[in-house]
């Protein structure tokens, strides 16, 4: 079993992150940390394990996105869809508390 297979979000669910209180949507996983060292150092403050998955959110309300470590994340209780200007190049739909990306998304 890969770590991506034991991931505890999936693409389209919706997260909020435990320790800066937003909400988002995520967009991608990578199985372990991907980005540089320089990057961990400077903004991965609290140190979280570089070996468990990784995902790219949409943040609610902004126009960025985010790089958080799995045990920074929670299921958003909200269940309500998000804002921001790069949903409809990741998702069709929100159905049912999540988003789902059909065919071919640009």
């Amino acid at each position: 079993m890969t770590s991506i297979n034991r991931a505890k979000f999936a693409v389209g669910d919706l997260v909020h992150h435990r320790l800066f209180d937003y909400r988002g949507v995520v967009v991608d996983i990578d199985p372990g940390f991907q980005a540089s060292e320089e990057w961990y150092q400077a903004v991965a403050k609290s140190r979280p394990p570089r070996d468990q998955p990784w995902y790219h959110v949409l943040v609610h309300g902004a126009v960025h996105t985010t790089y958080v470590a799995e045990r920074n994340l929670e299921h958003d209780t909200l269940g309500e869809p998000i804002t921001h200007p790069l949903l409809a190049q990741f998702f069709s739909r929100f159905e049912n508390g999540h988003y789902v990306r059909e065919g071919r998304i640009n």
